[in-house]
């Protein structure tokens, strides 16, 4: 097994270094939240920015990216509060501070970072099950410590609750196809590894499609099968409603999305905050009262074709920030 950590020893480029830092406009005592440290490359950036009296709130739910983040940050690790959990639990944690024995309030924050998708680490290692380039075991979890995998979903769902992943979460055209096909081969023989899926997959496929698809047939469902297995989607809703919650006045949020399902929920999710409903009467026509956040970007910010050549897998990012004007109503809690 190839060591993913083979080369710690190198710089770690982030992906749209310089737009993160401009758009969350960090200032020297900042409280920031990394809400995906990986390998901890954005969070050495903030680091500096914030200076020594500043405080950064990591969150990682990949243990073996924790450990090595600590080793690459241990110069500053007596001013990062780090949390191994998914950033869905954003809120819970940073408003218990019992949690981390801490004598200061964490909340309100300055700003908060969100760099979705997978980390380099996850692709390199093979035993991970994340890629179908190597031949490895179909796992797909960010955190090792729960129980669900890629082979469960695979070769424990129902044909129709495999197809509506695939078209809903790949956005794959021939997920119906697809799923009828694996659930026809596993009465034989369960998928066990990545390439064998892949493989599989490529078979079923039409072959007009194949030869003109630029991606391999198999992608679209490994990235449904990775967002069921680590429930992806709701948590990043879950992750941005606790960000913007937390934020104080003037604070920043910066989003880096890698695929249109995410950044669908970013802007969704931000649109609603931008014009929101005065009350529930006047939402009804459409009459809005004044705005929760403002977009510091018109259109989503992409990495430049240098960046992509010489780091490929940031291709398909886009960055969207925003900027809080005034602090969210929480819901009144209604019994019944």
């Amino acid at each position: 097994m190839r060591n993913p950590f083979i080369s710690s020893q190198m710089e770690h480029v982030p992906v749209l270094r310089n737009s993160v830092q401009k758009y969350l406009n960090l200032k020297a005592g900042d409280k920031v939240v990394d809400t995906t440290l990986g390998l901890g490359g954005h969070a050495l950036e903030i680091l500096k920015s914030i200076g020594e009296k500043g405080v950064l709130i990591a969150f990682e739910q990949d243990e073996r990216n924790l450990e090595e983040s600590k080793k690459r940050l241990k110069k500053y690790n007596h001013q990062i509060i780090y949390f191994h959990e998914n950033f869905s639990y954003l809120k819970t944690r940073v408003t218990g501070r019992n949690s981390a024995k801490l004598s200061f309030h964490l909340e309100p924050v300055d700003a908060v970072l969100f760099d979705l998708g997978i980390s380099s680490p996850h692709v390199d290692d093979e035993e991970r099950g994340f890629s179908f380039m190597n031949d490895g075991p179909l796992d797909m979890r960010f955190d090792q410590r729960q129980k669900l995998t890629a082979a469960d979903v695979v070769n424990t769902y129902r044909e129709e609750h495999l197809s509506k992943i695939f078209f809903e979460f790949g956005e794959e055209p021939f997920g119906r196809k697809i799923a009828r096909g694996i659930c026809e081969r596993r009465k034989n023989m369960n998928f066990k590894s990545t390439l064998e899926l892949a493989q599989f997959i490529e078979e079923v496929s039409p072959v007009n499609v194949r030869k003109r698809q630029k991606i391999h047939p198999a992608t679209r469902v490994f990235q449904a099968l990775r967002i069921e297995v680590n429930n992806e989607l709701d948590s990043l809703k879950e992750g941005l409603r606790g960000a913007a919650s937390l934020l104080s006045i003037g604070g920043r949020i910066v989003v880096i999305s890698y695929h249109s399902l995410e950044d669908r929920i970013v802007k969704h999710f931000f649109k609603d905050l931008m014009k929101p409903p005065a009350s529930y009467e006047e939402s009804i026509y459409k009459t809005y009262g004044d705005p929760f956040f403002e977009a510091l970007t018109k259109k989503p910010v992409i990495p430049s074709e240098e960046e992509i050549l010489s780091n490929p897998r940031s291709r398909s990012a886009k960055l969207r920030a925003y900027v809080k004007l005034k602090e969210l109503k929480e819901p009144d809690n209604q019994d019944g």
